[in-house]
Formats: structure tokens, sequence, C-alpha cells
């Protein structure tokens, strides 16, 4: 059952949740900038929860239908259209052989998750159909989708019911300003105690670098460094560290100027200091922040990053709940 791809959309890829285990071969775990929203897509259409979707980036793709089947569009508000009549997110929707999915403008979010009932059925590469273009894995030929394409269904795993909906109550966005909280990392005393005060007390913007490697933030003061004696192999740049392990959801500044949340593509290591981490139940909200959207960082402990890990696993469990 497979669909014609009309028009790519923005940055439209394939993705499931990821890759995870290569990590320290220089592969990153990839998959779903929003994986809450591509796990309520596929629930909504009856899919194991990690099957693969389309996640598109502002603008959605045309896509024309061979067969009857249910699709779901979750994360960003980015309204779905069938043969031209706009219809809601967060809903499974019908579409019948020959109608064109089309989306109108974006409302709200960055990033779009379609599932089809069924999953896309492209090859699998180290166990996952996650796009990596940067190293040709998965998806269509290890890239974007483009004009021409023909994306392959699997067989539903259960028939489910046409306009079951998730709850607004259940849906997550960032607020304005977002708030991101963070872990303050291993390189912490590189910096003042004034200037690490300030990053956090302070608003900063998304710049126009933001992708699934990573997101860059402007508008803030720049760091100020403790003096030292660079060690060996570090550069003579404040900012530079012998070459370290990045975890994802790690800050580096460059300079001290901009810091660059790493995210689902992110590399795997280099020089460069983390000034702490984004806590695992604040990923998603990344992948859903616009440019120029204001974003504040907010300091927590351990203690609170096990809580909110906690909450964000009841949270998981009340949509499971719900969508049965």
């Amino acid at each position: 059952m497979p669909i014609d791809v009309r028009k790519t959309g923005l940055a439209t890829t394939v993705q499931d949740l990821g890759r995870p285990g290569y990590y320290h071969l220089g592969i990153p775990m990839g998959g779903a900038m929003d994986r809450f929203a591509l796990r309520c897509a596929n629930l909504l259409v009856g899919n194991d929860e990690g099957a693969a979707c389309l996640e598109t980036v502002f603008m959605g793709p045309e896509l024309t239908f061979t067969e009857d089947t249910l699709i779901a569009v979750t994360g960003a508000e980015l309204p779905p259209k069938i043969d031209g009549e706009i219809r809601e997110t967060w809903t499974a929707l019908a579409v019948k052989a020959g109608q064109t999915l089309s989306f109108d403008y974006l409302r709200a979010g960055a990033r779009a998750y379609i599932a089809f009932a069924g999953g896309i059925d492209t090859p699998p590469m180290l166990g996952s159909r996650s796009t990596y273009a940067i190293g040709g894995l998965g998806g269509i030929d290890g890239r974007a989708v483009q004009a021409g394409d023909v994306l392959p269904l699997g067989t539903p795993a259960r028939p489910v019911a046409e306009g079951r909906t998730l709850a607004e109550r259940l849906r997550r966005l960032p607020g304005n300003p977002a708030e991101l909280r963070v872990l303050p990392g291993l390189y912490w005393h590189r910096i003042t105690e004034a200037s690490g005060e300030r990053f956090f007390a302070e608003t900063w913007k998304v710049a126009l670098e933001a992708d699934r490697m990573g997101y860059r933030f402007q508008g803030g003061t720049p760091m100020e460094f403790v003096d030292r004696e660079p060690p060996f192999g570090a550069g003579s740049d404040p900012s530079n560290i012998t070459d370290a392990c990045y975890p994802y959801g790690s800050i580096q500044i460059p300079s001290g100027t901009e810091p660059i949340i790493l995210h689902r593509d992110a590399v795997s290591g280099g020089g460069y200091f983390m000034i702490g981490t984004v806590i695992s139940a604040d990923m998603d909200l990344i992948g859903q922040l616009q440019p120029q959207t204001p974003t504040r960082f907010v300091k927590v402990n351990m203690h609170t990053a096990l809580a909110a890990r906690r909450e964000r696993a009841s949270q998981l469990a009340a949509m499971r709940e719900a969508l049965g």
C-alpha cells in the first residue's frame, strides 16, 4: 500500500524511536526529536509506539494515497488537509485511495509527526528505520524524502476507529517563554559564579541554527571563565577542553558566547566544555521550539531531575491508557 510523495515539505524524514547502542562508535541514537508526539501518532492509528512515521518541520509534505488507510498528525499544530478540507490534529483520520494529504500553515510548535496504519516499511538499518542523513542511514536511501518517492507501508497491527483523539490536557508543547531544566555539568567549574548565575537568570532566544544535531541560543551575556593553564590536548580558547564524550542534551558554549544543546543526531564527543545537560523529561520540548522563541534555563539538582522523569513516565502511562 504505497504512498506517492508529490511535494516534500521542509526537512521531511522517516523517523522512529532511533537506534540506541552505537553512540560509542560515533553513530547517534537519532529518531524523533519529539518522541512523545511520535508515540501518540502511532497509537492513534493502531501501530506499535515505535513504528516509523514522517517527521516534518514547519511545512508539511503533499502525499497521494493508493489505498484506504488511517493517519494521524501530532506534535506541532500543523493542521492536515484531506483533498483541501482542514481536519484535526491528534486525531485518527480516514483517508481513501486517490485522496491527497496536504497541510495548512503552522499554528504552533516546529515538528509534526505523520503516522500511517501499518507504519512506514522502509528497510531497517542497525535496528531502526530512522533517517540519519549525515551517515546515510535509514529512511529512503539515508536522505530526506523527495518528490517522486514512494513510501511503502506495513500491515496494520490492529484495527482502530476513525475519530479517536487525544485530549488536549494530555498533549505537550513548550510554553512562552519556554523553560528547559538543566543539571549543571562536570565543567561548571570553568566559569565564574556570577557568570553561572546570569546564565540561568537571563532569557535566551532560539537562533536560526536549530536542527536535528543541535539548537543554538543567542541573546545572553557571554560566559566569564576562570583563569587556567590550558591542559595538554586542549586548545587555547578558554571554552576548549581535552576531548570528552558528549551526552544527549548537553549544552556546549563555544568561545563562551552562544549555547548549543546537542540533540538526537549529535556528535558523540569533542573539545568544548559543557555547562550542563537538559534533563531527559524536557528533551522533546526542544524539537518544538521555533527560531526566536524566548527560552529560560532552569537550574535543577539530580533529585528534581529524577522526579521529573517519574512524572514524565506517569504522563506516558496516562496517554497509553487513554489510547487503549
